[in-house]
């Protein structure tokens, strides 16, 4: 067991294997990416309901959803939670920016160390600004009246 976790820090020896690490960084920085953006979204939410109950009389009744099971509370009871539950995700998302920003300079330690260039598709050039406008594909609407 000693012998296979020691073989598993070596560097990467042939290209195949260095394209496989790359992809691998790549794949964890863009899961690290998607979850930062799910627990956004969670704080906008926590935001929007803290902001909806905060101006009400703190005896009314109000629900929470507690492991898929609703529960009433009061908004005495509940806005603490939620605002709770909002600083815990913020926490999470800082820490989930701060392992991105190791995850990037590890990515670009990796491209410098192995002299990694992206290339880009035949179809996809420098002067791809000037062609965004155009290239958009949507629908154009006129005036009502025409």
């Amino acid at each position: 067991m000693a012998g296979v976790s020691g073989s598993e820090h070596k560097d990467p020896i042939n290209e195949q294997e260095v394209a496989a690490k790359y992809g691998s960084i790549r794949t964890e920085m863009n899961q690290i990416y998607s979850k930062i953006t799910e627990l956004e979204m969670e704080v906008s939410e926590h935001s929007l309901v803290i902001n909806a109950i905060q101006p009400l009389d703190p005896t009314r009744r109000c629900y929470r959803m507690i492991g898929g099971v609703l529960v009433e509370r009061t908004i005495k009871e509940v806005l603490p939670a939620v605002q709770q539950n909002k600083e815990g995700i913020e926490v999470v998302i800082a820490r989930l920016n701060e392992a991105l920003e190791r995850k990037k300079k590890e990515l670009t330690d990796f491209e410098t160390k192995y002299k990694i260039r992206i290339r880009k598709n035949d179809g996809e050039s420098v002067d791809d600004n000037s062609k965004k406008e155009g290239s958009a594909q949507g629908v154009l609407v006129g005036p009502a009246n025409a």
